[in-house]
């Protein structure tokens, strides 16, 4: 009887043991699992707003630098209220049918702003015309001689100096129409862009 007793005993100790072991093996797999799902949780959560980032920066970058996309053509800053300087981008336009290789940007819009920083000038300097290109900024004389030479064409500046002036002559007659353009043609309201059909050719913001 006795050794029935012990064996019932340890039986049961033994059910116990068993019970509780797995009833802790369970409840750590629970645990286990809460941490993995709230880990995983919070790494989509970063990687959610990372990408989130990524895409405000790409976009604060598109917004302000022209050739962050696929576009590289070059862009002519002008003054958006000189009358003869909006004459001179129609011009240019016409001679110049879609898809284009030039783009266009007023001094005074905020692409333009940041165009002229990052040409190394003042946001605020529309004294010059600037031809922007990826890698590099053209002024005054020189940038209507690289529009004539993307063009194709002979622009009536380019008729003048090609070949024949130095350029300080031409920039010291660039600079004499250029500082009295007002007087000659007069000012226009602001513009930034293009007649229907142009849309794509200018890079807009409020100055």
């Amino acid at each position: 009887m006795l050794a029935l007793a012990r064996a019932a005993l340890l039986a049961s100790t033994a059910r116990a043991f068993v019970t509780q072991g797995s009833r802790s093996v369970i409840a750590n797999a629970r645990v286990s699992a809460g941490g993995r799902t709230r880990r995983d949780a919070a790494t989509s959560s970063g990687a959610t707003a990372a990408a989130r980032a990524a895409s405000t920066a790409a976009s604060d970058a598109g917004a302000t630098n022209p050739f962050a996309a696929a576009d590289q053509r070059p862009v002519v800053l002008y003054d958006g209220v000189c009358r003869m300087c909006n004459f001179w981008v129609d011009w240019v336009l016409d001679n110049d049918p879609a898809p284009g290789k030039l783009r266009f940007a007023a001094l005074q819009s905020t692409m333009g702003r940041a165009l002229l920083e990052r040409s190394g000038r003042r946001p605020d300097d529309i004294s010059s015309i600037v031809l922007v290109t990826p890698d590099r900024a053209l002024l005054k004389s020189d940038a209507v001689l690289e529009i004539g030479k993307t063009l194709s064409l002979t622009t009536p500046i380019s008729a003048l100096v090609k070949g024949v002036v130095p350029r300080a002559v031409a920039d010291a007659a660039y600079d004499a129409v250029a500082n009295n353009r007002y007087n000659i043609a007069g000012k226009r309201s602001y513009r930034d862009a293009g007649a229907p059909g142009y849309a794509d050719r200018f890079l807009t913001g409020e100055p």
